[in-house]
């Protein structure tokens, strides 16, 4: 076929395949190509210009719109002739320009096998391309290539194959093209093992016969009780495709001629329903084969797959696989994300919506309804959890999202991080908080002169290697300032929970606590507290159970008369001058212990205990003030662990998921929930309202502390029950 010849069967396909398609500013942009690409070969001695049109039937068979073809022509301009970005949006717009460069970038990635890469770098194609567009028109790339590889050279042959294997094909996989993957397996395949290529497909040519009489009767008994029963089908036969059958004999370490169930039957129907329908009546016809039936319908592959998969033994003994789905599924299974919106314009919007939700799982897009707007705007979030940076030498270092150059720098060496003294964030000056994007490239600036990590290093950390020899730092460099560090912050913690008399003056206490950690000395806990090699929320816990062990252990042996100690109160508050009498906790307020309080002598109902910093005691009129009384914590009665109401309200951005996190944090802190509701405001944002029951205010900071930690959180704040 000539090239004039090879345009027009193209424009042709466009116009059938894509009535809408603007089939000018394709030819313009064939004419472009052409021209820029003259005088180039291929391999084969083929005029280049045969590839990028290649790779645009390619695109319109995946049914993309006008811009991808244009790129898809272009795709090669910027790597290898003078026509440029900026003549690209000149003359076709930003959207081709921006695809085409997408895909030249995309290109220029270096694969190490050596390295240990591959899946950083799968990762990285994805998440770096701003447009899912450039994925599927660098696979279509991909695609043609390995088509034609047989006119490169045997070494170019098996690295090419290799990386397809490794990364291509598990990117459309990923997203869904099980065509696309299918096609590269195989090519790849052939490449890497002719022989074991060459033998499967002799095996399947011996039984080609056997099999396609096998399935035209499976096919004809099929559609005639379907055709009976009233369903409307569609019905199609396969032999599994080359990779497959030769990943099976592999791992089952077989000859092809004992692997049988490599025929596959296709059955499309309209409806759901008459998937289940269909479903019943194969099991009918067929016996099935116990645990090999997949409903991929009513839980659906993370990709979008939707199918119902059974396999069943033929009436020759012979086992196939049936699959079963409608005709949209159908097109989802062979062009994945490619089919939204070549499907998108066939449907009403309620559909739509409901049928691509995993898209929106998937993708990020803009709230464009009609199919080109909408592609314009997809961004690939398949990683969100994870970023991908480069070495200035250009190696790819996978790190947590929100990760800074401090982990970074930890991740490359330990001495690199404590010698840290600032960094550059693709080429320029930037702040060692700087939370790091995909693609950067970062550079640790260091000196021999540094003194080390600083503390604060640990509240903009992710990893926990950075954090781990941040304390490994701290311990072998700094005890003086660790043991101080760790002596305030356990004295406050003590004291906010009314523990620090107990603890100080009870040498039985203090010996448990050490023992129970394994420390000689009380330096060597607050060391240990200072450079973080324990938290002191775990020491405070166990400061209490040994607090309330002392305290049981007193009352067994003293006389059963005096058990019943004065003073005692059943609330967990002493009313001043007053002791144990009728108490209640304030709803607006919600004091727990270790809050400053205050009390207010009601009428008829004992006394109303109040946070001092409570709206109602700051406004409390003039009358009021003589019934306000002096109230205290009754810590022998609190510090037995009873728990006390209070509330909280989490402001959110309206992110799914959001509500599980916040239950989940509250379970894994076994924090009991005595209320919990939400409600979606306006503008992209939500509240939950939660009452729990902690132990004291010491609980309470830590659990808020994490609840703002969580993404989507913006801030969590106390309130009235």
């Amino acid at each position: 076929m000539d090239i004039q010849t090879k345009i027009d069967f193209l424009i042709e396909r466009v116009q059938k395949q894509t009535p809408s398609a603007d089939v000018d500013k394709i030819r313009m942009a064939y004419t472009c190509a052409n021209a820029a690409h003259e005088g180039q070969k291929r391999k084969n001695g083929d005029p280049y210009i045969i590839h990028p049109v290649s790779v645009a039937e390619i695109i319109v068979e995946m049914g993309l719109d006008t811009d991808s073809i244009c790129a898809g022509l272009l795709h090669d301009c910027m790597e290898d002739t003078e026509f440029q970005y900026d003549q690209i949006a000149e003359k076709f717009g930003k959207s081709v320009a921006d695809l085409v460069d997408g895909v030249t970038r995309l290109g220029q990635l270096h694969y190490s096998k050596e390295q240990e890469q591959m899946e950083d770098l799968r990762k990285m194609l994805i998440a770096m391309a701003k447009d899912i567009r450039v994925i599927l028109i660098k696979l279509a790339d991909r695609l043609h290539n390995m088509r034609t590889i047989q006119f490169m050279t045997v070494e170019k042959q098996r690295s090419k194959s290799l990386e397809t294997m490794e990364i291509y094909a598990p990117i459309a996989h990923r997203l869904g093209m099980q065509k696309v993957k299918w096609e590269l397996e195989d090519l790849s395949l052939q490449c890497l093992d002719p022989i074991g290529y060459k033998e499967i497909v002799d095996g399947l040519e011996r039984q080609r016969s056997e099999h396609e009489e096998m399935l035209e009767r499976i096919k004809k008994t099929i559609g005639t009780k379907l055709n009976e029963s009233g369903i409307k089908n569609s019905i199609s036969a396969r032999v599994k495709h080359i990779y497959s059958i030769y990943r099976k004999m592999y791992e089952q370490n077989k000859s092809i001629d004992e692997i049988y169930d490599i025929c596959a039957v296709r059955v499309i129907v309209d409806s759901v329903a008459d998937c289940y329908n269909v479903l019943g009546y194969v099991h009918d016809l067929y016996k099935p084969i116990p645990g090999r039936f997949k409903d991929y319908i009513s839980t659906p592959k993370p990709n979008g797959y939707r199918s119902l998969h059974t396999t069943v033994i033929g009436r020759s003994g012979v086992p196939f696989e049936v699959q079963i789905r409608t005709e949209e599924m159908h097109k989802m299974a062979e062009y994945g994300v490619a089919a939204h919106w070549k499907y998108k314009q066939h449907v009403d919007k309620n559909g739509s919506e409901e049928t691509y939700a995993w898209i929106r799982q998937l993708l990020e897009s803009q709230q464009d309804t009609e199919a080109e707007d909408f592609i314009k705007n997809i961004k690939v979030d398949l990683f969100s959890d994870e970023v991908f940076v480069f070495t200035p030498r250009g190696d790819v270092v996978n790190l947590p999202a929100g990760a800074t150059p401090i982990d970074f720098a930890y991740g490359i060496h330990s001495a690199v991080g404590n010698r840290m003294t600032g960094c550059k964030i693709n080429s320029k000056i930037a702040p060692i908080d700087y939370t790091l994007q995909n693609g950067d490239i970062v550079e640790i600036l260091t000196s021999k002169e540094t003194r080390g990590p600083k503390r604060d290093w640990l509240n903009m950390i992710k990893t926990s290697e950075a954090r781990n020899k941040i304390k490994q730092w701290f311990k072998k460099e700094c005890r003086e300032e660790n043991i101080e560090q760790g002596r305030a912050d356990l004295d406050r913690e003590l004291r906010s929970s009314l523990l620090y008399n107990h603890f100080m003056e009870r040498p039985e206490v203090q010996a448990n606590v050490l023992k129970k950690f394994g420390y000689p000395s009380l330096e060597e806990l607050y060391a240990a507290i200072g450079y973080g090699g324990i938290t002191v929320t775990k020491v405070l816990n166990k400061v209490r159970d040994e607090v309330v062990r002392a305290r049981r252990q007193e009352e067994n042996r003293q006389p059963l008369t005096q058990k019943h100690v004065q003073g005692r109160s059943e609330s967990g508050v002493i009313v001043e001058d007053i002791g144990n009498c009728k108490v209640k906790f304030a709803r607006c307020c919600t004091p727990v212990p270790g809050d400053d309080i205050i009390g207010y002598i009601t009428r008829g109902y004992g006394v109303s205990v109040h946070r001092k910093d409570c709206v109602n005691v700051k406004h409390s009129s003039p009358e009021d003030r003589e019934r306000w009384v002096n109230v205290f914590w009754d810590e022998n009665h609190i510090e037995t662990k009873e728990r006390f109401n209070t509330a909280l309200q989490i402001s959110t951005n309206d992110r799914m998921g959001v509500m599980n996190d916040v239950l989940q944090t509250l379970t894994n802190n076994h924090i009991n929930v005595k209320d919990f509701n939400g409600k979606t405001l306006s503008e992209g944002y939500g509240i939950i309202n939660i009452v729990i029951e902690v132990t004291g205010l010491s609980q309470l900071d830590a659990l808020k502390k994490k609840l703002r930690s969580l993404r989507g959180v913006i801030n969590v704040v106390r309130q009235s029950m």
